[in-house]
């Protein structure tokens, strides 16, 4: 079954179209709470008959249903609404190369367990969680968009601490670590630096730690090595986005695009200039980070869209 939201399969497997039943994987055959119709008393003979031939159709798709996308990807949080960045990647990522990506926004879901299978993770998100909720509503696109309005309510709701929590623990960020040791890929886009605060396996493998980024504005995205398989193609390319910066542990020849504020406008300390993305090998298996990301304009402009093509490609070696 080739989909891009497994998890939304048909638990039930009863064909509404056809009035007919269809097993799920576990049913026994003929199972009268998977039917519209509760079958009629049959013969022996016409039972084994009926079982042999519905053993026979259920064997491929119990296998199809148990088979994994090629990609999980972790998508989402506070500040980068998860539906965009699933609308970007189903289009440059799915759509366009043919790869099947299993999207989720539950952090507790990056375990070793769920990575088993997969030739690539994919990753859009910060470090924080909000489990007691938000200090107030300047995340929500529509109370924004609307003026920002008194916010009238009665009953009022209780109120809480609302602070954030860091979501990754050791175990996940070992997942990590061992899943692209072992041989698989990681695509690490925008602002997963944040992720590489809150833990060291995490932090080994993605090579960088967070340390900010000023408001939206305008810069431009800056090929450093052009002989790089993943900036194969690639011209220079200008964004109005968030312009991340972040402390880069590894060697600096494995960076292969910056990003640039040709203003003149810095960020802190830091300059005007961070790096833009890099990609090494890593055991067996390889990573690599874009840091553009934070709108959907982005992450279909052209250039970028080469750049995420040339990166799955080089990810699972198809380069």
């Amino acid at each position: 079954m080739k989909t891009s939201h497994r998890w939304a399969l048909n638990c039930l497997g009863v064909d509404p179209l056809r009035n007919v039943c269809s097993l799920p994987e576990g049913s026994s055959v003929l199972d009268p709470y998977h039917c519209v119709d509760p079958p009629k008393r049959v013969s022996s003979t016409r039972r084994s008959v009926i079982a042999a031939l519905a053993g026979a159709a259920l064997a491929p798709r119990v296998s199809r249903s148990a088979q994994k996308a090629t990609a999980f990807a972790l998508i989402g949080d506070r500040y980068h609404n998860s539906d965009y960045i699933r609308t970007g990647l189903n289009r440059t990522i799915a759509k366009d190369l043919g790869i099947t990506i299993d999207f989720c926004d539950e952090t507790k879901m990056l375990t070793a367990e769920t990575l088993n299978g997969y030739k690539l993770l994919i990753i859009l998100r910060d470090g924080m969680i909000w489990p007691d909720g938000y200090p107030d509503e300047s995340t929500n696109a529509g109370w924004v968009a609307g003026g920002k309005p008194k916010l009238v309510f009665e009953p009022i709701a209780p109120r809480t601490s609302a602070k954030p929590q860091f979501w990754m623990k050791p175990e996940q960020g070992k997942a990590v670590r061992q899943f692209v040791e072992g041989g698989g890929a990681a695509l690490f886009l925008h602002n997963v630096t944040h992720v590489g605060l809150t833990d060291p396996d995490f932090r080994h493998v993605l090579g960088a730690a967070y340390t900010g980024h000023p408001p939206i504005r305008t810069f431009k995205v800056k090929v450093k090595n052009p002989d790089h398989p993943i900036t194969k193609g690639v011209r220079d390319f200008t964004v109005t986005d968030e312009q991340h910066y972040m402390d880069y542990d590894k060697d600096r020849k494995d960076i292969f695009l910056e990003t640039v504020n040709e203003e003149g406008l810095t960020f802190q300390k830091q300059g005007a200039t961070a790096p833009g993305g890099w990609a090494y090998d890593y055991g067996k298996g390889r990573i690599c980070y874009l840091s553009p990301g934070h709108l959907l304009t982005v992450l279909w402009n052209p250039e970028y869209v080469k750049l995420q093509h040339n990166a799955v490609r080089w990810l699972l070696r198809q380069s």
